[in-house]
């Protein structure tokens, strides 16, 4: 498979403190890639890094073979990597409906003019229409999404992200906050969503991980500890004591299964 991102290099520092320390990544197209690690460990820092919130130190990163290392957030997203975030963010006060048409609007170049006709607007239904059924939301267009339960939120925030027609998917947490039976419909969701894309997604549920992941990156201390797959990661003793360093209640890796 081709290379759809790499990072070389990577590194971010804040007042003297290595949030990141010469980090090496390379995300294949078509794969789900993780991202884990203990807490601290440099996951969101890197994510900012990778797409262009936050100015790395040192190091490289490219997309799609085009180096975007100091692009704005704005164009690489525009380019297809597209992020979402811990907390999910949907319009509150607007439809389910309305909250995927905005984000086909952005897609298009279109202004999110209040004042525009009912014509022009109906014109997104049908797509929007098409990624709500792809996420599981067909019977809630007309809802507000405000008064949406959490999992269908973050079903929601995945619809108005694959509305942007990304090349590359990261997720940051994207099973943060969930019960088991949510848990189990957005893993399913990921899965689907990711036919014919590439996804890198920060997740601390190692199960998830476990089922979902083709290729696992491990971070401790801002660095690269490992990486391979879920089988031969969660047996390296470095990554073992990774985990239980930080106490008896993080999930042994090789243990997430049961």
């Amino acid at each position: 498979m081709s290379i759809v991102l790499e990072a070389r290099g990577l590194s971010r520092s804040f007042h003297g403190f290595h949030a990141v320390s010469r980090v090496d990544l390379t995300v294949r197209a078509g794969s789900i890639h993780a991202l884990i690690g203990p807490n601290g460990a440099g996951k969101t820092t890197c994510f900012n890094l990778l797409t262009r919130f936050i100015e790395p130190t040192a190091g490289r990163i490219v997309f799609d073979g085009e180096d975007i290392t100091r692009l704005p957030a704005d164009v690489v997203a525009r380019r297809g990597l597209v992020r979402s975030f811990q907390i999910s963010a949907v319009f509150a006060q607007l439809s389910v409906l309305e909250n995927v048409r905005l984000a086909l609007q952005r897609q298009r170049g279109q202004s999110f003019d209040w004042w525009r006709s009912d014509r022009v607007l109906r014109a997104h239904d049908e797509r929007a229409l098409e990624l709500l059924e792809q996420v599981g939301l067909s019977g809630w267009a007309t809802h507000l999404a405000g008064e949406l339960p959490y999992g269908r939120k973050r079903a929601l925030e995945l619809a108005t992200t694959l509305a942007l027609e990304p090349k590359m998917l990261l997720l940051d947490e994207p099973m943060a906050g969930m019960g088991s039976e949510d848990i189990a419909q957005a893993t399913a969701l990921i899965r689907r969503a990711a036919a014919g894309r590439t996804v890198l997604m920060v997740e601390h549920n190692l199960s998830v991980v476990s089922d979902l992941c083709d290729r696992i990156t491990v971070l401790a201390r801002g660095e690269v500890l490992a990486e391979g797959d879920y089988a031969s990661v969660s047996r390296d003793e470095r990554v073992v004591a990774a985990y239980l360093g930080q106490g008896a209640h993080h999930t042994r890796p090789e243990a997430a299964h049961g």
